[in-house]
């Protein structure tokens, strides 16, 4: 272990570990009804889970076993609701490792060290690369986009209290640290409504707000002191994108009209950042003739926000003309005095504008078709492909906004209409995206081209980018073909030479995990990303990649930036782009210093692969060719899985995925299709990949790669494979995230499934291949156990697992109950309450895991 691993894992152990056992006291002496004994219970019901599982108990009789022999409870109705109290009180011991963890971030991370900015300072002085750093800045940003994929089951209230917790435990201020405990013992966990979509907005407003403004302000004015001649002077270094009231894909309750409410909301929300700046600026600048100038900029901004209907006369041009004259005369007439502060807000007027961030439109690729048949009739529905091609680039006007009995083909159109009024209002990158998801042809990306040209836009002024998603296996494969075609269509040409011969491409990872498993999906963005760049080069294109990825490894999260870091010269690296999505905004980016950390380390892996790596592709032939066939044997093993006869039944019955949907957290259904019967390919990622890591099993996350590489050892390869391992970073990196998979997996939790009749044989299954994979990944690492080389999250891991030990119990136990009276067609009104147990459960569960899903 390196210096500061040691150092960050004693920090770690005194901030966190420590105070955690110190505060968790505090609560028991909370002055509540009844918690005194529940904490007492609680820490009865761990060792007694923690026992019960080293005998190979199941949790029913654990559960059983710790109402017998501690309590002196017999009622049914007695035995649930002290449940439902320690489920309480174990989401507020979650919410109390948050804050301790938030607030020791800047003791155990090094803020200067590997990965940061700092870092990138000294290596390129080092190196001579000032010339370097200045050509890449030039087209080089990273783009955070905030996902309408809210696995984020804390409140708004909840959140507040988790910020000024961490503050108070940083300061270590007992007294505020006693009150925000008290104020969380009585604040409620749980949303009684579905949230809706602007819900969903106003509530990573509060992080844009709190968190990105002012991180991005400190990396920005860090980057333009450092390097300030290689920043281009129009051009921002971070960019923000925003899904939630943009992303209708399955979600019938985002509509035009949303789209618009949460466009304001964003731009109300930057100006109000930008007055209250002015307004702590005032206080310094008491200058005479700079006084004047600041007077009618607040004012402006004032009226901006409280003023109805006021929302023409402000541009991010004027803000930043009245600042610069503000900075003129302090340069001139006051030696400089100040200036920092103006610089800094300058910088951020660069970065946010008036937009904030830049709202994305995201539509299912099925429906453009239906909509331009509703709005041309015959004369498109009638046309061969070649035909619809030909159609679309060269759609006719239609300008009115005629009422369409369908409510989704109406609303697709006032949409198109909608996007126009946005950028008018927040200015062009307001909203400049339209997103196709589940895009497999050409055709699908040229529908979306049709109805702009046929909602009133010129061909001549589209703003707007067609971003195509690819990301099933299949469609991954075809993409190059795809791209291929529209780049050889010769009016698609053009529209890319008005877009500055740039074209974005979104590649997910979530659905290509659940199609193909863990190494072929990450494999197949891969060769997909390569293809892709190799195509746009031959047409002149700069292709962009923008990645979803969600929150843990299965969906492409984990230690992102390390796969950034890998890529050679093969794959296009113009800009990051990727999805923030999930308790990802809060674990990565809950606080200023997490998110400051966090997006250096990407501005880090992008630009130093650039000028420091001298690898011209990421993985040599052989190499590719190895992972080709370890990600081939993976999917094999994986799919064999997926093919089982009882496999949805056991997602079913044994998870708690069927009630995702009854969380009340998304706006958004569970699955895409409103049919009773589940399917795979209806299930949304999220439920499919959050049950697995519910079940302490995390099958998206390893499942396949043991056998891959027992196969490769069967074939006299491995030492191939070990060298591929020490070569290659992205390899290595895959190899990390999947150990971080298995770490959050507890099979004594349900071993008691390996006797059972219709499920044993799928327990078994799934319990030797992660036993087969932890054997292989340490025999990479020459670890002997996993995770060895990060420390300090292994630790958090850990800790964290440690605490919803007596939830995951919990929910198991309610979910065998629910399964016994299906059995025997029981239909008692205790059901309910099994239901709302499993349910309560969850939030505890996916909170803790900090990227489970």
């Amino acid at each position: 272990m390196d210096h500061h691993s040691s150092r960050g894992l004693q920090q770690f152990n005194n901030n966190v570990g420590i105070k955690f056992q110190l505060y968790n006291s505090l609560f028991s002496s909370l002055p509540f009804h009844r918690i005194e004994k529940t904490g007492i219970y609680l820490s009865v019901l761990l060792s007694n889970c923690e026992e019960g599982f080293k005998k190979k108990m199941n949790p029913t009789d654990i559960i059983d076993d710790f109402f017998e022999k501690h309590t002196t409870f017999k009622t049914e109705k007695e035995k649930l609701d002290m449940l439902f109290r320690i489920i309480q009180f174990v989401e507020r011991q979650v919410v109390l490792f948050d804050a301790l963890e938030d607030a020791a971030f800047t003791d155990v991370k090094d803020m200067a060290g590997a990965g940061t900015l700092k870092q990138l300072e000294l290596e390129v002085i080092k190196n001579n690369k000032e010339k370097e750093l200045e050509k890449k800045l030039k087209d080089f940003s990273v783009q955070l986009v905030l996902t309408a994929h809210p696995t984020q089951f804390y409140p708004g209230t909840v959140l507040g209290i988790i910020n000024d917790l961490s503050k108070a435990l940083s300061e270590n201020d007992a007294a505020k640290i006693n009150i925000y405990l008290q104020q969380l013992g009585k604040t409620p966990f749980l949303q009684k409504q579905r949230p809706t979509p602007f819900d969903e907005a106003i509530s990573l407003i509060w992080y844009l707000e709190n968190v990105f403004y002012q991180a991005a302000g400190r990396i920005t004015s860090f980057l333009k002191n450092q390097f300030n001649d290689a920043l281009p002077k129009n051009k921002s270094i971070i960019n923000m994108g925003f899904w939630p009231g943009g992303d209708r894909d399955g979600n019938p309750f985002v509509t035009a009209e949303i789209t618009l409410k949460v466009a304001h909301a964003l731009r109300g929300s930057i100006i109000k950042c930008y007055y209250l700046d002015i307004r702590r600026i005032k206080r310094r600048l008491t200058f005479k003739g700079i006084d004047v100038i600041l007077n009618g900029l607040e004012k402006q901004l004032y009226d901006n926000i409280f003023i109805p209907g006021y929302q023409t006369e402000l541009s991010k041009e004027y803000i930043l003309d009245e600042l610069n004259k503000i900075k003129e005369i302090i340069i001139y007439q006051h030696n400089g005095l100040f200036l920092h502060l103006v610089n800094n807000l300058i910088n951020k007027v660069n970065v946010f504008g008036l937009h904030f961030a830049s709202l994305d439109i995201r539509q299912e690729s099925t429906v453009h078709n239906t909509v331009l048949e509703a709005i041309h009739g015959e004369a498109y529905s009638k046309l061969s492909t070649a035909e619809k091609i030909s159609f679309c680039v060269n759609a006719p006007e239609v300008i009115a906004e005629k009422n369409y009995t369908d409510a989704l083909v109406q609303d697709t159109v006032t949409n198109l209409y909608g996007i126009k009024k946005v950028q008018q209002l927040n200015g062009e990158a307001g909203c400049n995206r339209y997103i196709i998801s589940q895009c497999n042809s050409a055709l699908n990306v040229l529908e979306v081209y049709g109805l702009f040209l046929s909602c009133g836009w010129k061909a001549a002024a589209l703003t707007v980018d067609i971003v195509p998603l690819f990301e099933t296996i299949d469609d991954l494969q075809h993409a190059s073909a795809i791209m291929n075609e529209l780049y050889s269509n010769a009016e698609y040409r053009k529209y890319l030479k008005l877009r500055n011969n740039r074209q974005t491409i979104m590649l997910g990872f979530s659905d290509g995990t659940k199609d193909g498993g863990y190494l072929m999906a990450n494999f197949s963005i891969y060769k997909a990303k390569e293809a892709l760049t190799k195509i746009s080069k031959e047409y002149h294109i700069d292709v962009v990649f923008f990645d979803g990825r969600g929150g843990p490894p299965a969906r492409g999260g984990g230690k992102t930036h390390q796969f950034y870091a890998s890529m050679g010269k093969n794959i296009s690296n113009k800009e990051i782009q990727l999805t923030i999505q999930g308790q990802t905004v809060s674990s990565n980016f809950g606080t200023i210093d997490s998110a400051q950390y966090n997006i250096e380390q990407l501005i880090h892996a992008g630009i130093s692969n650039d000028l420091f790596s001298s690898k011209e592709i990421t993985l040599q032939h052989a190499e590719e060719d190895l992972l080709l066939q370890l990600a081939g044997k993976s999917f094999e093993a994986y799919v064999e899985l997926k093919n089982h006869p009882d496999f949805l039944d056991y997602l079913s019955h044994v998870s708690p995925v069927k009630f995702y949907s009854e969380t009340n957290i998304a706006s958004r259904p569970s699955k895409r299709n409103s049919g009773s019967k589940l399917t795979l390919k209806d299930l949304r990622a999220i439920p499919y990949v959050g049950a697995w890591a519910q079940l302490k099993q995390n099958v998206t996350g390893y499942y396949g790669v043991g056998s891959a590489l027992a196969a490769m050892e069967k074939a006299g390869k491995f030492s191939q494979v070990k060298e591929l391992y020490s070569n290659s970073l992205f390899f290595r990196t895959l190899m990390d995230n999947c150990e971080m998979a298995m770490k959050k997996c507890y099979f004594p939790l349900t071993e008691y499934l390996s006797n059972d009749n219709k499920y044993g044989e799928i327990w078994n299954k799934i319990y030797q291949e992660y036993e087969l994979t932890k054997k292989y990944v340490l025999q990479l690492s020459g670890s002997n156990e996993l995770m060895s080389t990060y420390p300090v999250d292994s630790l958090s891991i850990a800790m964290r697992e440690k605490i919803v030990l007596p939830l995951l119990t919990i929910q198991q136990y309610a979910i065998n109950k629910m399964r016994e009276m299906d059995e025997q067609l029981v239909n008692s009104p205790v059901k309910e309450i099994y239901e709302k147990l499993v349910i309560r459960s969850s939030f505890g569960i996916i909170n803790a895991g900090r990227n489970s899903a």
